[in-house]
């Protein structure tokens, strides 16, 4: 008798995770199954210049449209472009996918040169010395429509890299080091 209750109790609880599965909807499904492209509308606050980048094509990364949001990303003061770490850009897709939306990202600030980032540093509090920004690894920023509050609470629950928030600057800072928060 214990052998057939537990070989049962198997068969509902599978039987429980098919019907479940076949309750979400189809949208859901095929996310869960099938890879997707990861398109990114972004506005650089500071050129002026916006673009809308297919960065990951649902198997790999765009080599392209990664050199599109280098240029965009660039030290716009010294007019120097670094390869940006592409898990930047998965983080963002995923932040938006959290927060529901597709509305632009507006970038305050992305890569930035040793020099630019010393001079920050003279003229601005809470400017690291050994920013990620300099490795390439973080960004500044705000969504469009979006509570800067929300856009921090997202950026926290994916447990992703830095954190920072400064709601008097209207932005929060995201990058790919380890997991930390201010």
């Amino acid at each position: 008798m214990d052998k057939i209750d537990h070989h049962r109790r198997k068969w509902l609880t599978l039987g429980s995770a098919a019907i479940g599965i076949a309750l979400l909807p189809g949208q859901a499904i095929a996310s869960l199954s099938t890879a997707r492209p990861r398109i990114l509308l972004l506005n650089n606050l500071n050129t002026g210049e916006s673009i809308k980048a297919e960065f990951f094509d649902g198997k790999g990364y765009n080599r392209e449209e990664l050199v599109r949001l280098n240029h965009l990303f660039r030290d716009y003061r010294a007019n120097k472009t670094k390869t940006i770490d592409p898990r930047l850009f998965d983080h963002l897709y995923r932040l938006q996918g959290l927060l529901g939306t597709t509305k632009p990202i507006q970038l305050i600030s992305g890569y930035r040169s040793m020099t630019t980032n010393n001079e920050m540093r003279e003229h601005r509090r809470g400017v690291a010395k050994q920013s990620y920004h300099t490795k390439g690894q973080a960004m500044d920023f705000h969504i469009e429509g979006i509570q800067l509050s929300n856009v921090r609470k997202a950026a926290l629950k994916m447990r992703a890299g830095g954190v920072g928030y400064y709601p008097r600057s209207n932005f929060v800072h995201i990058d790919t080091g380890p997991v930390r928060t201010w």
